[in-house]
């Protein structure tokens, strides 16, 4: 039979990495907004700009709902599995007045 094993430290790694995503797009969005939809050029280029600015607000939003959401998951899993190992642990451990 195969061998299952959790990378408890890899779990946490993966946090930071989403948490990392969320600012690089937190980032991306204000740097958007930024250029603004009025400064381009032509009023059809500006009304272009807006409305990607729109979409891509709408997008970036979902997406952060997301990654909030998988990291709400994988953190709740990592502490489980961390309780896990403490249990495990403890059980091994020897109890008061055993001798070792």
């Amino acid at each position: 039979m195969g061998q299952y094993q959790t990378d408890i430290d890899g779990l946490g790694q993966f946090l930071k990495v989403l948490q990392s995503a969320t600012e690089d797009l937190d980032r991306a969005r204000t740097a958007l907004n930024r250029i603004g939809g009025n400064s381009l050029g032509t009023d059809e280029l500006d009304d272009a700009c807006d409305d990607f600015q729109d979409s891509w607000g709408y997008g970036a939003k979902k997406i952060r709902e997301g990654i909030e959401a998988v990291s709400e998951g994988v953190k709740a899993n990592k502490q489980a599995y961390e309780a896990v190992e403490e249990a495990v642990a403890a059980s091994f451990a020897p109890s008061e007045g055993e001798a070792q």
